[in-house]
C-alpha cells in the first residue's frame, strides 16, 4: 500500500483554498463595479431628450 504524501496534499488544498478566496473577492469587486456603472447610467439622462423648447 502506498503512503500518502501529506506535504503535497496540504499544498494542493491550500492552493485550492487560495483560489476560491481570490475568485470570491474578484467577483465581489466586479459586482460592485457593475452596480456602480449601472446606477450611473440610470441617473444620466440621454442627450437631447429632456430639453426645454425654445420660445
Amino acid at each position: 500500500m502506498e503512503t500518502i504524501n501529506y506535504p503535497l496534499v496540504i499544498a494542493v488544498v491550500l492552493a485550492l483554498a487560495a483560489l476560491v478566496v481570490w475568485l470570491i473577492r474578484r467577483n465581489q469587486k466586479d459586482e460592485k463595479d457593475y452596480e456602480r456603472d449601472s446606477n450611473r447610467s440610470e441617473m444620466k439622462p440621454e442627450k437631447g431628450v429632456h430639453k426645454k423648447p425654445r420660445i
